[in-house]
């Protein structure tokens, strides 16, 4: 079977790689974001020499819609076309190209959480269990049958990190089982209950400020959520950007009396910031300026 990819991301790579160890298929095209866009995405993957490795064309785009790409994609005469990584919307023409045969991949239990952002929201809204999920592409938002779901469950302490990886997992399980059914003519359809549909909205760096009057459970989640591979959660030391990337929330003694957002407590690894409601212990962070140096003036040690 001849396969079509469009995607830029991790999941992208992972379906790359399936298609390569399955005899059954042969990739024929990649269409990817050119290296100045690559700022599009906080997970971005070049994948150039994976490409020549799967013997693929390659082309890169800005649009996925536009009729250069939609040329490069007709060229390729594919049995299926993949559109895994990719945050674009495919309009009409596009889908037309191969009705009833473009796949996508969704990391969340689908009609749930379609939109963006979904890792995210998925440990912002505490999810217990969620799911990746290949679907059909419609011309609506993440709403078209079925065609397999892998669910697990969600850990209280889950970062994006975490949860990323463990989408990549389910998402090769699923290609395992999946390729051999496409290229043997199988298309299993599972329409979505729109009654359990919710939707996700974007989210941007600047979503990833802190407000020091939150509570400091409220504080860590938004830091595991937006974690790397994404831009991170952050405040401002002055005028230099203090981005966290790992905190615990941890009890105190009652001998702090400080404001939300105030350093209470630092040594050599770590700092501790008073928060709306507790303490928060602060042991992964970036700053713009001679970071812990930075931290002990504010003390003034």
């Amino acid at each position: 079977m001849r396969a079509v990819v469009v995607g830029a991301v991790g999941s992208t790579e992972v379906l790359i790689n399936s298609l390569i160890a399955s005899p059954d298929w042969d990739l024929v095209l990649v269409v990817t974001v050119p290296t100045e866009l690559h700022g599009r995405h906080s997970d971005i993957v070049d994948l150039a020499e994976l490409t020549k490795t799967a013997g693929a064309a390659l082309h890169f785009t800005a649009r996925t819609n536009d009729e250069q790409t939609l040329g490069a994609v007709r060229r390729a005469a594919a049995d299926y076309i993949f559109v895994v990584g990719w945050s674009q919307l495919c309009g009409p023409e596009f889908l037309a190209l191969n009705p009833g045969r473009v796949v996508g991949y969704h990391p969340a239990a689908l009609p749930r959480l379609r939109g963006r952002a979904v890792i995210p929201w998925t440990i912002l809204l505490e999810e217990k269990i969620t799911a990746g999920s290949l679907f059909w592409l419609g011309e609506g938002t993440d709403d078209g049958d079925l065609i397999a779901q892998e669910f697990f469950h969600v850990a209280q302490d889950e970062t994006a990190a975490s949860l990323y990886d463990r989408h990549m997992r389910a998402l090769d399980t699923m290609l395992a089982r999946v390729l051999p059914q496409l290229a043997d003519g199988l298309q299993p359809r599972i329409p979505q209950d729109e009654r359990y549909a919710t939707y996700a909205a974007k989210r941007t760096p600047a979503e990833g400020l802190i407000s020091w009057a939150s509570g400091a459970r409220e504080i860590d989640r938004l830091v595991r959520a937006v974690g790397r591979p994404y831009p991170g959660a952050f405040s401002y030391l002055g005028d230099e950007k203090l981005t966290l990337w790992n905190t615990v929330p941890v009890s105190g003694d009652g001998r702090h009396h400080a404001l939300p957002g105030q350093i209470v407590q630092c040594d050599e690894r770590s700092f501790v910031i008073q928060t709306g409601d507790g303490l928060l212990k602060v042991d992964d962070w970036e700053l713009e300026g001679p970071s812990l140096l930075r931290i002990h003036a504010i003390l003034g040690r």
